[in-house]
């Protein structure tokens, strides 16, 4: 099936090509409608019925829904959407008390293949454009508002490798902050370790946050956990993660699911705070305790053992915090979502 381009594909310019014979202030209601309103075509009332029904048809809505779940007394939803292609994503919505908060896949699958991650272990099909990135936010926003909450957050770290799409999740960026007017602050990119992709984001203009999947801090582990640092060891990543906060001294984290037996003792925790100071990186780190996924024999860390992983953390000077698992009875936890492809995971060794 060939390329579709979908409601929330097209720029403003691009737009207005859709919109040809119509008097020029169309435009501005059409746009103010899509990414203002978060109205979908037929709900844009001020626009005439013909020329509703002509944007539906030459700029169909890129995500259906197959199935919608709700955790955490309706504070955590899960979006299972399919494509135009067959194609499946996933998105999160995570409402807390102070903010609200998306999750989006830049990928449909991922190609990265991490071996506690269960979208890495369905796969890969395809990249996403930037209107199915864009319309999974303006989705969530519609059910934020619904719930009399604004949605403020964008966390990239649903399916797929966001750094390996950069062209398409940048230009998702840009939209975000320019038509539906979130904040670049409150927009966070993450990335496994794609090096050049850190080094593109360090050049681009707008102020974004990095989050490093990081995991290990020695090469052999992270070998092993994470493949692609085999191409980008950590020497490389750490010099890539300088540059990026020298240019554009935003927040930067590194998040670390903690796996029984792998990555949670002790002399981890020093190792990390060692790479830390080494590279003189002002991280915050996200401990997040390995979320279940079928199939994978090795656990999250104890609670007993991520509270002592922590505490050695912050006694050696590194800011850490531990992430609260939203979503885990939905399969919407960090790891967990494989838009219900079959996965097969193999478990890293553990320490002896």
């Amino acid at each position: 099936m060939g390329a579709v381009t979908t409601l929330y594909h097209p720029t403003r310019d691009e737009l207005a090509e859709h919109l040809t014979g119509e008097p020029r202030y169309r435009l501005d209601q059409v746009w103010d409608g899509l990414y203002t309103q978060l109205a979908a075509p037929a709900d844009i009332t001020n626009v005439p019925k013909a020329l509703r029904e002509r944007l539906a048809a030459e700029l169909p809505m890129a995500l259906t829904t197959v199935v919608r779940r709700v955790s955490d007394h309706g504070d955590t939803v899960k979006y299972l959407w399919q494509l135009h292609d067959g194609s499946r994503i996933e998105t999160v919505l995570m409402l807390y008390p102070d903010r609200v908060t998306v999750c989006v896949s830049s990928q449909a699958g991922c190609a990265m293949a991490c071996g506690f991650c269960a979208t890495g272990q369905a796969g890969f099909t395809r990249h996403l454009t930037t209107g199915e990135i864009v319309e999974q936010v303006v989705a969530a926003a519609r059910e934020a508002r619904t719930m009399g909450r604004r949605l403020g957050n964008v966390v990239y770290m649903g399916m797929g490798e966001p750094l390996a799409n950069e062209a398409a999740v940048w230009a998702s960026v840009e939209r975000l902050q320019g038509a539906v007017g979130m904040s670049a602050r409150h927009l966070t990119i993450s990335t496994v370790g794609i090096v050049p992709g850190i080094n593109r984001l360090a050049e681009r203009p707008l102020p974004v946050n990095l989050a490093v999947s990081l995991h290990a801090a020695n090469d052999e582990l992270r070998n092993e956990l994470v493949p692609i640092n085999r191409r980008y060891p950590i020497d490389q990543l750490m010099d890539a993660c300088a540059g990026w906060l020298a240019a554009k001294g935003r927040r930067l984290s590194f998040e670390w699911a903690l796996i029984a037996g792998v990555n949670d003792r002790t002399s981890d925790a020093a190792e990390l705070a060692k790479l830390t100071r080494r590279f003189r990186l002002p991280a915050h780190v996200n401990l997040i305790p390995l979320n279940p996924t079928p199939g994978y024999p090795t656990v999250g860390s104890t609670p007993q053992r991520v509270a002592e992983f922590h505490h050695k953390l912050v006694d050696l000077g590194v800011n850490a915090t531990v992430r609260r698992n939203r979503g885990t009875d939905i399969d919407a936890a960090c790891g967990q979502l494989a838009a219900g492809q079959p996965v097969t995971l193999t478990a890293p060794r553990r320490a002896d």
